[in-house]
């Protein structure tokens, strides 16, 4: 309950102080590619269901199905302002909506496309048993996943038996730990992590 009031005021007061900033970047959106402005990708929640996942669009109209993973720095489906939206994780701010109605909390396992949650054990099913969130100890540790798939041989096989693993295993980590203490530690170090 704490953490639901948390999360309410937070992405609340977030939205409402960010709304001129939504608005420049959704002109620069525009200016860069078109409409629309926002990108909605079908995620799975809490309870293994679906909801929409909000982001400012940072490739070209359709392009996820050229593939879900984006690929390095220079992923040609990736816009000029998506560039810089990705690098900074401004693309991500409009995840606030999800958290005030309730799909997200602020903090929790990133919540990751059907694809690859049917291909989770029965142990890594338990990252599904609390809301995803916008950030966590995954996001953090892997702040430059896109760069190191732009290196690997074959990204998706990295990705499936590599990089999502060892996310889940962060994710299950936060599971076991999951307080609001360790929720406003996670807040900082994200921070700290994307000025840097």
């Amino acid at each position: 309950m704490l953490k639901r009031l948390f999360d309410i005021f937070f992405s609340f007061f977030g939205l409402l102080l960010l709304s001129p900033f939504f608005v420049l970047i959704g002109i620069l959106v525009f200016i860069d590619s078109g409409f629309p402005v926002f990108y909605l990708q079908s995620r799975v929640g809490c309870y293994n269901k679906d909801f929409f996942l909000f982001k400012f669009r940072t490739m070209l109209v359709n392009s996820d199905k050229q593939g879900l993973l984006t690929i390095g720095g220079k992923d040609n489906r990736v816009t000029k302002i998506g560039y810089y939206l990705r690098k900074y994780k401004i693309d991500e701010l409009p995840q606030l909506i999800n958290v005030l109605i309730g799909d997200m909390s602020l903090v929790g396992p990133r919540p990751e496309v059907r694809k690859y949650v049917d291909m989770y054990s029965a142990e890594q099913q338990k990252v599904l048993e609390i809301k995803p969130g916008i950030t966590d100890y995954a996001s953090i540790e892997y702040v430059n996943e896109n760069e190191i798939l732009g290196k690997s041989d074959n990204p998706e096989v990295d990705y499936i038996h590599k990089i999502m693993p060892a996310k889940l295993a962060l994710n299950l980590k936060y599971v076991r730990e999951n307080n609001l203490l360790s929720d406003i530690k996670i807040i900082f170090k994200t921070i700290i992590k994307v000025i840097k």
